[in-house]
């Protein structure tokens, strides 16, 4: 009898702990493990998603989130809204339900915001919460802090918001025991962002992305974290699947390096740079499926980022102990990326074979 194998693959930040057990997903559909995965990681009150989350200029929680099924091209996505603890629940719902002939023959949606949002996942049975119970004190803390220089600033300067308070967006990507392919992504936003601001995570083609070949010989997921604004006007996600796909379909072999590289800083950094913005920020985690001897599907798992660290870790039910790191590019002579050079750090992973 043949192995079942199960592969999956997330981003975040500080305070990962696991990711599944071997048991649990054997038998589940990418979709579903992608869901799960992200669903641990919202619970974790150090990310910034789901519980925890950063708070908006209106000190309240208001989260993104969305899935992509590489096999159907299918996509689910929530924006903006409140008093959810696990937004992408409610996107895999959506994308089901998506599915589902409407008995007026109207075309269902697949990107819902705000009230509707919270109305939908009522009734589809999904826990809501007060919102209130969405805010973690150290968020109010952070909150309070950020809002009272804003509000108040020093010599008319309230200063810039760290970093970790402006993305850290969490995602998954994963491969089932039949070689299928999705992605998911969830975020809780900026820091201090307008109430009803939606990001990348709810996004089409921007904050996640998977898909396969006819003959489901190949295919990508891709989980996109970093700065929402910059990753929407590129649509990043989308570009990246887009350019996988041109090379694989040339049917010259696959440099996913060389990809990474290019459409990172020719499709993403340069034009940012252009616009004023000298330090545009994003995070690649990259699943792709190539051809390998004998026609035999080969997975191969890739990191990428331009801002100085991202957090991962992979496991499968064949080694289902997590390997989780804090990826870090070596260091830089200065103070910043040299402009001239390239901004991207690229290496590959090795997930378990």
């Amino acid at each position: 009898m043949k192995e079942r194998r199960v592969y999956v693959a997330v981003h975040g930040g500080a305070g990962y702990h696991g990711v599944l057990s071997e048991q649990s997903v054997k038998n589940d559909s990418a979709l579903s493990v992608v869901e799960r995965a992200i669903t641990v990681l919202e619970d974790d009150e150090h990310l910034n998603a789901g519980y925890g989350s950063n708070l908006t200029i209106d000190g309240t929680v208001e989260c993104d989130a969305a899935v992509m099924d590489g096999l159907s091209g299918d996509f689910g996505s929530v924006g903006a809204v409140p008093g959810l603890k696990n937004p992408i629940k409610l996107a895999s719902a959506l994308l089901r339900h998506s599915r589902e002939p409407d008995p007026l023959g109207r075309i269902r949606p697949m990107t819902l915001v705000a009230s509707g949002a919270y109305s939908f996942a009522s009734s589809q049975g999904i826990q809501t919460v007060a919102p209130n119970e969405m805010i973690l004190p150290r968020a109010t803390q952070e909150w309070q802090k950020w809002k009272s220089r804003l509000d108040h600033p020093v010599d008319g300067d309230p200063g810039n918001l760290p970093q970790d308070a402006m993305q850290d967006t969490v995602g998954a990507v994963a491969w089932d025991n039949e070689g299928n392919l999705a992605a998911g992504v969830s975020s809780g936003g900026l820091l201090l962002k307008y109430s009803g601001r939606i990001g990348e995570a709810a996004t089409f083609g921007a904050g996640c992305w998977a898909q396969q070949s006819r003959c489901e010989r190949s295919g990508m997921a891709c989980s996109i974290s970093g700065a929402g604004e910059h990753i929407m006007r590129g649509g990043l996600a989308r570009v990246l699947g887009e350019a996988l796909q041109s090379q694989q379909s040339d049917d010259s072999e696959l440099d996913t390096h060389h990809i990474l590289l290019r459409v990172l800083n020719q499709q993403f950094t340069e034009p940012m740079r252009q616009r004023g913005e000298q330090m545009p920020n994003a995070g690649v985690l990259l699943l792709t499926k190539e051809q390998g001897e004998d026609d035999e599907a080969v997975r191969k798992l890739w990191c990428a980022f331009t801002t100085e660290s991202m957090a991962v870790a992979y496991a499968s039910t064949t080694i289902p102990s997590p390997k989780a790191s804090i990826l870090r590019r070596p260091a830089l002579t200065g103070s910043a990326v040299d402009a001239d050079k390239s901004s991207v750090f690229i290496t590959a992973l090795p997930i378990h074979r």
